[in-house]
């Protein structure tokens, strides 16, 4: 099998003449790029670049919201002990943390539990619930998982363990029957803003807590740099209240406020009060996560909760260097998955690895890279005798989590969204399943010959429109991440003055480009094996940053993709 062909690109349609006038205030690029994020009058604009946190909903609105304020509030008056059963990534820690910390200021006697991805798998367990229980555990809330545990919440409810879920996740046909559900996608709930991360439900329910019982003093956004960090690393859509709930988020990260990623900022060598949402995404996330890939997410959780300045510094270089190792094992896994795939001319609807050698801790990492190779929907799993544990990352255009509810009969357990989700089968039922999965592939994304990824750029500009005013501008639509991507540009006919492939490994090309006036530089990641065939005049799409070295700063073209000059896209 192929990796996929060259992506293809599409420039966003020119701004309507109604547009452009009402949004005369604004330089024509920045006219260009509100409008391709659905701002076409004053108005709209001016709400989207102040992104103000006092446009959030009431979390009342959220069913079952006041009931599940009003049990914690009886625990906390009675001082029954209570437990916050999280997820081990990042989302699931931090909101973890986020709830733990609320309860404790309200009085509460909480702990938390993080299931170990190894011995316990994703979600609520019997197992976990029953050990609760037998602790003196009466309540227990869950952050980032339940919402497809059905005979946990059974389980619970014969014990007379009242269960909270507050879960972000796709519902199932049946929603479980705890004691409170808060989940803004299931059937019938009126909160109007759908994306919320697992950490951001955490935090509807903190507002919800410290509106009915106060604290001089506290305020839920005091835990909003632990919504901007879970919120970005799993990847919810950076619009609408995400958006909003990042921006504070970062703004208070900066501030060094939380020890524990002052600690981590330092071990990545990131500049702690310039931290911005790729910072979280590529550098401050995978190290969080690292923890719960490779042994247990207990590490991550107490970072994030730690005051003490050594103890977190011990704990930040812990999960530096565990990060490193979970670096190696994924590129060794995707080069195990590749020579799969060579020895096979089946142009599949979707790829599926399994090993029994496989990291069940990275096996989501392994996919993804594969399925950006090849630009299929990718499952990779970790076998063993009895049974197969995977993670599946998709393409636009397949949902996975409503794809494996088709196949839902064949499995143990499954949950997700619509590009990542997570699975167990029976080995015995695993090529049924398989099988299933890429007829169902198959039916949806058509002729597999057309699939490429589109690139989509918010328009053309010369060289000499780029220049320092506009980062003052840009930095107007940060965060910046998924669902609300950095602004894309092309730039047609460059001439290629000078190229070298940089890195440890020779693997980045770093570029001049010249249109004969003007003359930048330019960075394109992954791209150096072009060094040697790249022609002479080129095509370019990318985003305009700054680049500061040595103390200097200039403006730099970070490359998305190159393409001969006059290439049809």
């Amino acid at each position: 099998m192929q990796p996929s062909p060259n992506k293809s690109w599409h420039v966003a349609e020119r701004i309507s003449p109604e547009a452009d006038l009402t949004l005369k205030a604004y330089p024509p690029f920045m006219r260009q790029i509100l409008f391709n994020r659905g701002c076409p009058d004053e108005e709209a604009a001016v709400r989207f670049l102040e992104c103000r946190l006092n446009g959030l909903a009431d979390p009342f609105q959220i069913t079952n919201m006041e009931r599940a304020v009003r049990r914690i509030g009886q625990a906390v008056q009675s001082q029954e002990p209570v437990a916050v059963y999280g997820d081990y990534d990042v989302d699931g820690v931090s909101a973890t943390v986020l709830m733990v910390e609320v309860l404790r200021r309200l009085g509460a006697t909480v702990r938390e539990y993080i299931p170990n991805r190894f011995d316990e798998g994703y979600g609520l367990n019997i197992e976990a619930i029953e050990s609760l229980y037998e602790s003196g555990t009466r309540l227990v809330i869950t952050v980032d998982c339940g919402i497809r545990s059905l005979r946990e919440a059974e389980r619970a409810r014969q014990l007379g363990l009242d269960l909270i879920i507050t879960d972000h996740h796709h519902c199932s046909a049946e929603i479980p029957d705890a004691f409170a559900v808060i989940n803004t996608r299931q059937p019938g709930d009126p909160y109007p803003d759908k994306e919320l991360a697992g950490v951001g439900l955490a935090y509807k329910l903190a507002q919800a807590l410290l509106s009915c019982y106060p604290i001089e003093g506290v305020r839920a956004e005091d835990w909003l740099d632990l919504v901007a960090l879970g919120t970005v690393a799993d990847l919810a859509p950076l619009v609408g209240e995400n958006r909003a709930l990042v921006r504070a988020g970062l703004n208070l990260i900066r501030t060094g406020r939380r020890q524990g990623l002052v600690s981590l900022s330092l071990a990545a060598g990131l500049t702690l009060n310039r931290i911005c949402a790729s910072d979280i995404g590529f550098t401050l996330g995978p190290r969080l996560n690292a923890a719960g890939r490779l042994e247990s997410a207990v590490t991550a959780y107490r970072l994030l909760a730690e005051k003490d300045f050594q103890k977190a510094g011990l704990l930040a270089q812990q999960l530096d260097d565990q990060n490193r190792a979970r670096q190696s094992q994924t590129r060794e896994m995707q080069q195990r998955v590749e020579a799969m795939l060579q020895l096979t001319e089946e142009d599949t609807p979707l790829i599926f690895a399994a090993d029994p050698d496989f990291n069940q801790g990275v096996v989501g990492l392994a996919a993804s890279r594969i399925m950006e190779m090849y630009y299929r929907p990718a499952i990779v799993a970790y076998r063993n005798e009895e049974y197969t544990r995977g993670s599946c990352r998709s393409i636009p255009g397949f949902h996975i989590t409503e794809a494996m509810d088709q196949c839902a009969d064949l499995l143990v357990r499954h949950g997700g969204h619509a590009a990542a989700a997570g699975f167990t089968v029976l080995n015995q039922h695993l090529d049924v399943f398989i099988a299933r999965m890429k007829a169902i592939a198959a039916e949806k994304l058509g002729d597999l010959s057309l699939l490429r990824k589109t690139l989509e750029a918010d328009l053309e500009i010369p060289l000499a429109q780029l220049n320092f005013a506009m980062f003052g501008w840009l930095e107007q639509i940060q965060p910046t991440g998924y669902g609300n991507p950095d602004p894309l540009f092309v730039t047609r006919n460059l001439e290629v003055r000078g190229r070298w492939a940089v890195g440890k490994e020779k693997q980045h090309l770093k570029l001049k480009v010249t249109d004969g006036r003007n003359t930048v530089s330019a960075i394109a990641f992954r791209m150096g094996h072009l060094e040697k065939d790249l022609p002479a005049r080129i095509d370019l799409l990318y985003s305009f940053e700054k680049n500061e070295f040595n103390g200097q700063i200039e403006p730099q073209l970070n490359v998305k993709d190159i393409k001969p000059a006059g290439f049809a896209f």
